[in-house]
């Protein structure tokens, strides 16, 4: 049993949030910056990205788990969701705040602008115990789940190889992980051989240290990834307005976007997460994979916050996806 939240059902899915955030909408028709601007509404939701991710899932009708880390001072909003989609909360709780995050929605032009906040700052002997705490957690989790998921940056003072460290203990006990961070904390979780990375071409490019201003060569660049003992089984690369790369050895295939009215552009990067999670628990090939995972991102594209549609109407935008296969 769940003693943060006894009515949780056992999860399928673990999410691992280093650094959750909440998620202060304001939206604005013809945002200017330098003047005084008038908002037509504002919304307060949770979010990181691995709650993102559990919070999708939970509305896809997934039992998620969330673990990592929140501040005492404001996890009332952080458990209503919880309860509220049954999500097991098995979270360390800090003293102080969990960051916030302002998201400015330009309704007139479709855009957003992200201010996001650097998360609370560790020392080495707070990020050390931390991660022992999380590490205790998931090792117990991991009996039940098939997957976790490492997603979202690190919080000051959290070590570069975290990541790498959760991999290696989670896979290690038999759970898969999906990686979705960047920078530095992907390059070192890499060495430790997740099943599925999910960087977008931004992150990839750093990555590799390359440009990669076309399809063959974010092509090549991912396969660079699936080279070697430690690789990964599949990498996914969001291609923003063109759509998403999905990769395997054997395999490469690119979904292209649908066209939707775009409520809110954030969370729509976990939302895919989520659906490869899905595709994942329902043993799809890539192909079908591609499809689902891309119908996930832009079912959230209709919503603010980190909500999706009925599943069938995500199943039904799952078959609207259209999917070229490249190799």
């Amino acid at each position: 049993m769940n003693p943060l939240n006894p009515f949780a059902p056992p999860p399928q899915v673990v999410t691992v949030a280093l650094n959750p955030a909440l998620d202060h909408t304001i939206t604005i028709a013809d945002l200017h910056l330098g003047v005084v601007n008038r908002a037509l509404r504002m919304q307060v939701d949770v979010g990181g990205k691995a709650i993102n991710v559990a919070s999708c899932l939970s509305d896809f009708g997934i039992n998620a788990a969330v673990t990592g880390q929140l501040g005492r001072d404001n996890a009332a909003l952080f458990e209503e969701l919880f309860q509220r989609k049954k999500i097991a909360n098995h979270c360390c709780y800090l003293d102080g705040l969990t960051r916030i995050n302002t998201k400015l929605v330009d309704s007139e032009r479709g855009e957003t602008t992200d201010l996001n906040m650097p998360g609370p700052e560790f020392t080495p002997a707070a990020a050390a115990d931390l991660l022992a705490q999380i590490v205790e957690r998931l090792e117990r989790l991991v009996e039940q789940v098939e997957w976790v998921v490492l997603s979202g940056s690190l919080p000051p003072g959290m070590p570069e190889d975290a990541y790498a460290t959760l991999t290696t203990r989670v896979q290690a006990r038999g759970g898969a992980v999906l990686l979705d961070t960047s920078g530095a904390p992907l390059r070192a979780a890499l060495a430790a051989g997740p099943r599925i990375v999910k960087p977008n071409r931004h992150e990839l490019a750093d990555l590799v240290g390359a440009p990669l201003d076309t399809l063959d060569a974010v092509i090549a660049a991912g396969r660079s990834l699936l080279a070697g003992a430690a690789a990964p089984e599949w990498v996914v690369v969001s291609l923003g307005g063109d759509g998403a790369l999905f990769l395997s050895r054997e395999q490469a295939v690119r979904a292209e976007p649908i066209a939707m009215a775009v409520t809110s552009t954030v969370g729509a990067g976990d939302a895919m997460v989520a659906g490869l999670i899905a595709a994942r628990l329902e043993n799809l090939a890539l192909a079908e994979a591609a499809q689902l995972a891309t119908a996930f991102a832009a079912a959230k594209l209709t919503r603010i916050g980190p909500h999706l549609p009925r599943p069938a109407e995500v199943r039904a935008l799952a078959q609207q996806v259209v999917v070229n296969v490249l190799a």
